[in-house]
């Protein structure tokens, strides 16, 4: 049984009935911490909650996906951008793929599946690169404490 994963994610997808197809089918895979939006201003204006992730359609009523996806890569470079799109052009997905997104998954019978499993890639390696930082901290930490440790013992055995 997959646990529950707590990346905010943000759905962008101005059909109403797929937004609410893929929010489903995210909480069946134990995704629980989503936030739908119809239009890309909207998921603009709530960049400020910090999404790890954000799923969009390529076309939208006002902007479309690259507009949102330059605006929040110049807010935020971390987050993660997957195209879940219509548009069956090479050329719109490497254009995408040119100015930051992770991925872009044409919509087809295994599209939401396809999603779930770049999602689960995105977590996987953003818990690597926790774990890296933490490894380089401590190795930090220790090299610092040594230093320490063999300062203040010349010290010792300079002054006695």
């Amino acid at each position: 049984m997959q646990k529950e994963n707590d990346s905010l994610i943000f759905v962008v997808e101005d059909n109403r009935v797929y937004n609410k197809l893929i929010m489903s089918y995210l909480k069946s895979n134990k995704f629980t911490n989503l936030m739908p939006f119809y239009n890309g201003e909207d998921a603009i204006n709530n960049l400020y909650r910090n999404p790890d992730i954000i799923i969009q359609d390529f076309l939208l009523d006002g902007m479309n996906g690259i507009e949102v996806l330059k605006k929040a890569k110049e807010m935020d470079s971390d987050v993660e951008f997957i195209f879940l799109s219509g548009q069956d052009n090479i050329d719109v997905a490497i254009n995408t793929m040119k100015y930051g997104a992770y991925d872009y998954i044409v919509k087809d019978q295994m599209a939401l599946k396809k999603m779930v499993n770049k999602i689960n890639k995105i977590q996987s390696v953003n818990k690597l690169v926790k774990s890296n930082k933490r490894y380089k901290s401590g190795v930090i930490a220790f090299f610092v404490i040594l230093a320490i440790i063999i300062v203040a013992v010349l010290a010792f055995t300079l002054f006695f």
